[in-house]
């Protein structure tokens, strides 16, 4: 009603893997910069699911995947948040000839699928990992039907966007996430029918979400060389470090530790009969960001046998592998984990090795700071190793690596080859520029690209990392009125990066 005459193409929104029923903080981010947009005149477009995904990824029962979605639900929540004139609705459209193309098919297979020049298979593969919490897909029944289930749905949901795209168009799309296989699917039609992509994930600081015109799962920021942080700059980033150290933060609403132990005498005990501490840092297997992750290696469990190697080859050094503590997050346990692959690999036999589980509240900073160097894949500690001053060995790409904060091989005989020389180098040298870098590179992840919508959101108390929307008058959501607001209708509207700091 306060919204003034929408002037131009309008922007699709698309979210339908962030939430059912009730609010999680991807669908506000969403739905806030709709609002926000249609504020400042731009048109928007709700693209809603409507039972075209049988089933979707947050209605799969991985227990039992032939059980039916919660679309009721749903649709009535989809309902109460979009305007009807403003919505199109996709239904799911059966294809016999497509299902016959599935007759048989082993996992492998399914996993490669292609169907009308579509790479299907890989576009619902990164869903299939992540609700089945596992990074190697069992080829049983099970397993197949369900996967076979997303491609149908996916298929569909080709089909209907790429009708769209052709029938209308549109200044760009906003999807979450882009990974999970219907917002995979819309991004790849959108960008076949040359249309501008906007994809959005939780950002690193508290409510905040993170856009950008690339793989919000790879978090792709761009740094200029002269961005240095003034005194008052690095006292914030000081402040918010001082927290992290002492386990005060959380991740997507989901609070991980109420607080964190040192290193216990019996593990400085044990740790002291030998030369060195070297920590090694696992991340969640089945997590969207591995995709980006994999370049040195097919993936983190491959990285973590080649360490078994080096474990075995330097009896005189202290491996402290540190299981994620997302592993054993409850709803969302992993069914492959770092536990599980430490015992097959017989490692709890061996003298110079221990693993800390995921559910210990160790400091792993503590860890760090008794270490030679640190290994990491892609964790968010490896960043934070190289602000303490600590060497890292990077085996996975992660958000970081874009800029020099830690040693990241070209390859993956590099990688051995350089793990081998810190190993048994007296001192490894550490450039400054590692550590300066960043801080630069952590502050503007924090406060500059994590937009905060602090202002809009209260949390769930009954439902992690799900929000309830505050009762802000109409005008807190006009761009001129927010610089949040502002900085995403205007990176939308003119092209530009969704960054505070500019």
């Amino acid at each position: 009603m306060n919204a003034p005459e929408a002037v131009g193409d309008p922007v699709l929104v698309f979210n339908a893997s962030t939430r059912l029923s009730g609010i999680s903080l991807n669908a506000a981010f969403s739905l806030i910069s709709s609002w926000a947009m249609m504020l400042s005149g731009i048109p928007v477009v709700q693209l809603v699911c409507n039972s075209a995904l049988k089933p979707c990824v947050l209605g799969t029962d991985r227990k039992t995947p032939q059980k039916s979605p919660p679309c009721r639900s749903c649709i009535n929540q989809s309902k109460a948040a979009f305007d009807p004139e403003n919505s199109i609705w996709i239904n799911f459209m059966k294809d016999v000839d497509f299902d016959h193309e599935l007759n048989g098919l082993k996992m492998d297979a399914l996993e490669r699928f292609e169907y009308g020049g579509v790479p299907l298979g890989r576009l619902v593969l990164p869903s299939l990992r992540w609700i089945l919490r596992r990074y190697h897909l069992e080829d049983d029944s099970s397993t197949r039907i369900l996967c076979a289930d997303y491609l149908r749905s996916a298929w569909s949901f080709y089909v209907g966007s790429s009708r769209l795209f052709n029938e209308r168009t549109f200044r760009a799309a906003l999807i979450f996430n882009g990974m999970f296989y219907p917002e995979a699917i819309l991004r790849y039609s959108a960008m076949q029918a040359g249309i501008p992509v906007i994809t959005h994930e939780v950002g690193l600081s508290l409510k905040s979400g993170f856009f950008t015109r690339g793989d919000a799962t790879a978090y792709p920021i761009h740094l200029a060389e002269d961005f240095q942080l003034t005194i008052e700059q690095n006292q914030r980033l000081d402040d918010y470090l001082t927290n992290r150290f002492r386990g005060n933060f959380s991740m997507a609403g989901v609070h991980f530790w109420s607080g964190m132990e040192s290193i216990s005498g019996d593990l400085l005990k044990r740790a002291s009969q030998f030369k060195q501490i070297v920590p090694v840092f696992t991340n969640v297997i089945f997590d969207t960001s591995q995709d980006h992750a994999n370049v040195l290696f097919p993936h983190m469990f491959a990285w973590l046998d080649q360490i078994v190697d080096l474990i075995h080859k330097t009896p005189d050094t202290f491996f402290v592998i540190r299981a994620h503590p997302d592993e054993t997050r409850p709803g969302k346990d992993s069914q492959e984990t770092v536990a599980d692959w430490f015992e097959k690999r017989g490692l709890d036999k061996v003298a110079n090795v221990i693993l800390i589980r995921p559910d210990e509240p160790l400091s792993s900073y503590d860890l760090i700071q008794r270490s030679k160097f640190v290994m990491v894949y892609n964790s968010t500690i490896g960043l934070e190793a190289s602000i303490l001053g600590i060497p890292v060995l990077c085996g996975g790409k992660a958000r970081y690596t874009q800029i020099e904060t830690v040693n990241f091989p070209s390859s993956q005989q590099d990688y051995m080859q350089m793990a081998s020389q810190f190993l048994n180098a007296e001192k490894i040298d550490m450039p400054l520029k590692f550590t300066v870098n960043a801080r630069r590179f952590l502050y503007y992840q924090l406060f500059c690209v994590s937009l905060p919508f602090t202002e809009y959101l209260e949390e769930d108390p009954y439902w992690q990392g799900y929000v309830f929307i505050k009762d802000n008058k109409w005008d807190c959501y006009l761009p001129q009125n927010s610089p949040i607001l502002s900085t995403i209708v205007e990176g939308i509207r003119e092209n530009q990066e969704f960054a505070l700091c500019r």
